[in-house]
């Protein structure tokens, strides 16, 4: 899918991407699983080859911040489908030439949705490619920071259920099994943040150092500075989440071996219970000829009642140690 943006009083506009010419009056270009045709389009506007899907894919620093033949391209990792129960981390890269912006992706980071509608709307001073891009950019660090907002609730209610459930109320298994797998997902979705943090904060190090006009205006240096601020602290926030999810998943984890020590002490008072009466009940089981109870009238209620105390007195030693 191709997408293209003009700019009008720092608005950003629609245009029909039909052909080149087209093309070049755009200040931004925005390419989604773009097709040989779209990416042939791309080619002849901006005179130069759209990154690929493999190039988007090294990791390598100097395979994803570069300058060639005056354009500077700038790959990032961001995450995706955050709202689903799979999210996804998926390559974006930045193409800043001749005063345009062209990004290419392989998947629907929020920002991307969302940022074209409130640019249409509100002046953002989209007037030019670098412009463009640094707003473009504030959205994404927006958008990560609700991501680890809505986290950082979702932490806190599954928190809750588990440590503080109310009185008379006791977690139970499919209470234990719904905050692992919340430990889980949000687990996962504060790594794709981490990941996506890490490549922004070296993408604005290296925005920093480029000569390009709107960047290296007084204002596009602040604003730089403004968004790997932000990057710094959402790391850090990131890294108090994770220490939340460890000490909820050591907390569960610890609830859930109480509970079947628990079960296991049952069953072992229980065993030590019936072992008296087990006991009592094998021995006048035995098939000697000479067993003088077996003549007694009162052998088998005696029996019975040696059995029942045999079983009543280690429950109530039990209970005296408070082991019940």
């Amino acid at each position: 899918m191709l997408r293209a943006y003009a700019q009008a009083e720092g608005r950003l506009t629609p245009l029909e991407a039909d052909d080149a010419a087209t093309l070049r009056g755009a200040v931004w270009i925005d390419l989604m699983n773009p097709t040989a045709l779209e990416e042939g389009l791309v080619s002849a506007a901006l005179d130069l080859a759209a990154p690929t899907r493999e190039d988007m894919e090294e990791i390598e620093i100097s395979s994803r911040l570069y300058v060639e033949d005056g354009a500077a391209f700038m790959t990032v990792t961001l995450p995706a489908d955050t709202d689903r129960d799979a999210p996804t981390l998926g390559a974006v890269s930045f193409v800043l030439s001749q005063g345009r912006l062209l990004t290419v992706r392989h998947s629907s980071p929020r920002a991307f949705e969302t940022f074209p509608q409130r640019a249409e709307r509100a002046q953002l001073g989209c007037v030019d490619g670098d412009a463009t891009l640094l707003a473009l950019l504030e959205a994404v660090i927006d958008r990560l920071a609700d991501i680890l907002e809505r986290v950082g609730r979702d932490i806190d209610g599954l928190s809750r259920s588990v440590l503080r459930p109310g009185p008379g109320a006791a977690p139970k298994s499919a209470d234990f099994q719904r905050v692992l797998r919340g430990v889980g997902r949000d687990g996962d979705l504060i790594a794709k943040v981490r990941d996506s943090l890490l490549t922004l904060t070296r993408l604005f190090s290296f925005l920093a150092q480029l000569q390009s006009p709107g960047l290296a205006a007084k204002d596009g240096r602040a604003r730089i500075k403004t968004l790997t601020r932000d990057a710094h602290s959402l790391s850090e926030h990131a890294d108090f989440l994770n220490q939340q999810i460890t000490f909820l998943l050591d907390a569960t984890l610890g609830l859930i071996n109480i509970e079947q020590n628990a079960i296991i002490k049952t069953f072992s008072v229980a065993a030590v219970a019936f072992l008296p009466p087990t006991l009592i009940a094998s021995i006048y089981g035995m098939n000697f000829a000479v067993m003088p109870e077996l003549s007694w009238p009162f052998g088998y209620p005696l029996a019975l009642a040696l059995m029942v105390v045999s079983a009543v007195a280690p429950l109530q030693y039990f209970k005296r140690r408070g082991w019940l």
